[in-house]
């Protein structure tokens, strides 16, 4: 059985500051939480960009 990745607390903790901040604009979409994020030019790095876009899909998925 394959657990997947683990994220860090800092990464689990921007996404859920961002849901708070911004509800309703993030979807189950990792392509188009990508490009939000990339919108929104918060975070610099594409690596934890990428990060959090993934992890968005995933807090979105718990809150609807």
């Amino acid at each position: 059985m394959d657990m997947g990745r683990i994220k860090t607390a800092d990464i689990k903790r921007a996404s859920w500051e961002l849901m708070e901040r911004y509800p309703g604009k993030f979807t189950e979409s990792f392509e188009e939480n990508k490009k939000i994020l990339k919108e929104m030019d918060m975070v610099e790095e594409k690596k934890t960009r990428n990060k959090i876009a993934g992890h968005l899909i995933r807090a979105v998925k718990q809150t609807a």
